[in-house]
């Protein structure tokens, strides 16, 4: 398998949608969907009456009929639900699944993968976040259950994950360490997985290649150092990538607008990762073609692309919320602010600043303070020696219940409820509340003007394509489909 020059990256809850993802790969590039919450998307779009019946098209080719006819007697509504009325939620994550919540996350993200492999013969990578470990394993095998050939994982060390896809490939049980917070000395957690219980009898499927995401060369050369842990390649990703990005090293300073303030220790070095032998590509502020010359010159085999891929027509972005950041974009009227407290993830994370959203302070004060998605919960040990589930986006005073500090709720968001409504799904509430929208992108967004300037407001994924292969003013084989003369 010949190595792509570009990666798409994996944002958001459904940016990098499947649709997306198929785009780019048609073209010869590793296309990317993102793997966060795709059963709560699944379950929602299905509840809206899957108008051109995509959806159930996908379901019919699982492998396994009867558990997909369960998700879809569970969530479809012909004709969709009522406007206005909430959707019927999916499973919230625990340390023990119900059995109903692991069919709905493997079919969830076998449909995801399905769909963007269809009408090309490229390949499809699916991005994961270490944090949110209760999902990984079903979600996982539901997406190699679809052929996924590469698979993705940022926002922690996924050191446990090149052994999980091992396993899973040949249906066998798995067993996953989670992190807990208050967790007792030499006490392993874990979240179970059996693809034989849920599956059945399948045969062998392929492994993909797994690719950390990392802000380090020290991160490379800890992951690479045993068979168990060394992943297929490596995406260094600098500050300004759009999502998560890692805290600065050494004790965090914010600057005027408040935000972290990176130094010489935070700098990529991609000498030292080139020097690992291993694949690596370059993400962060990449969207250049000179920075994709630079970065190959250093070593790197390509580069990895957000921000211009979140804006062009085959984005999951709702079009309406798309064409006003882009506008303002544009316009030099839009900034994208590095939160240091957004995330109950403890890791900042890149808002883009814009009216109407969640970004706005009086419109997050108007929301209803609420956790019921729940993906970025943090496991805790209680004193019962059970454990709870607490965020730091929840009320104050849930949190503080759960021996959370109430100083740690200050400036946080939901980034699930956002983050969903950006794509179009957010949930209806009592007495016509709905959520408001939260946008992410990467800090670095001169690419956007380039790209209206040439392409107009409706770019394609192609289009980003051909920007960043142009060399001299001349197109290089990269934006064109594998095969290509």
């Amino acid at each position: 398998m010949e190595l792509p020059i570009i990666i798409q990256g994996g944002m958001g809850v459904g940016v990098s949608s499947w649709r997306l993802a198929a785009a780019v790969s048609a073209a010869g590039q590793l296309g990317v969907v993102s793997g966060v919450a795709l059963d709560a998307s699944l379950a929602r779009r299905l509840q809206l009456g899957d108008e051109d019946g995509t959806l159930r098209q996908a379901l019919a080719a699982f492998p396994v009929p009867e558990l997909a006819q369960r998700v879809l007697d569970r969530y479809y509504v012909p004709g969709g639900i009522p406007a206005g009325r909430p959707f019927r939620p999916a499973p919230l994550l625990s340390m023990r699944p119900r059995r109903h919540a692991n069919e709905l996350a493997v079919v969830a993200n076998f449909v995801e993968v399905h769909l963007a492999k269809q009408g090309h013969d490229g390949v499809i990578g699916i991005n994961y976040l270490e944090k949110i470990q209760l999902a990984t394993p079903a979600a996982v095998y539901g997406a190699m259950l679809a052929g996924v050939d590469y698979i993705l994982m940022g926002a922690g060390l996924p050191s446990e994950i090149p052994s999980l896809i091992d396993a899973l490939s040949s249906h066998q049980p798995v067993r996953l360490p989670v992190t807990v917070d208050g967790g007792q000395s030499g006490e392993t957690y874990t979240v179970s997985f059996d693809p034989p219980d849920l599956a059945g009898d399948l045969p062998p499927l392929p492994r993909p290649r797994f690719l950390a995401i990392v802000s380090a060369a020290s991160l490379v050369s800890y992951l690479a150092r045993s068979p168990r842990t060394r992943p297929d390649g490596f995406v260094l990703e600098g500050a300004t990538a759009g999502g998560h990005s890692a805290r600065p090293r050494g004790r965090m300073v914010l600057d005027d607008n408040g935000e972290p303030v990176y130094g010489e220790r935070d700098r990529l070095d991609l000498a030292k990762v080139a020097a690992s032998g291993a694949p690596f590509w370059v993400a962060g502020g990449q969207a250049d073609p000179r920075r994709l010359a630079t970065a190959q010159a250093a070593g790197a085999t390509g580069i990895q692309v957000g921000t211009a891929f979140a804006l062009c027509r085959e984005s999951g972005i709702n079009p309406r919320l798309r064409h006003q950041v882009l506008q303002q974009a544009i316009g030099g009227q839009l900034a994208v602010r590095n939160d240091p407290a957004a995330s109950p993830t403890g890791f900042p994370f890149k808002i883009a600043q814009l009216d109407g959203t969640a970004a706005e302070e009086s419109v997050y004060r108007s929301r209803t303070r609420r956790c019921d998605l729940g993906y970025l919960r943090t496991p805790y040990l209680r004193p019962t020696g059970r454990i709870g589930f607490r965020c730091m986006a929840e009320p104050v005073e849930d949190y503080i219940r759960k021996g959370g500090a109430a100083e740690d709720t200050t400036g946080s968001r939901c980034l699930c409820n956002g983050l969903m409504a950006t794509i179009g799904l957010g949930q209806r509430r009592g007495g016509g509340e709905v959520e408001p929208p939260l946008v992410t992108l990467g800090q670095d967004i001169r690419v956007l003007t380039e790209l209206h300037q040439r392409f107009g407001d409706d770019y394609t994924a192609r289009d980003v394509l051909r920007y960043l292969t142009a060399v001299d003013g001349h197109q290089t084989d990269a934006g064109e489909p594998a095969g290509a003369g």
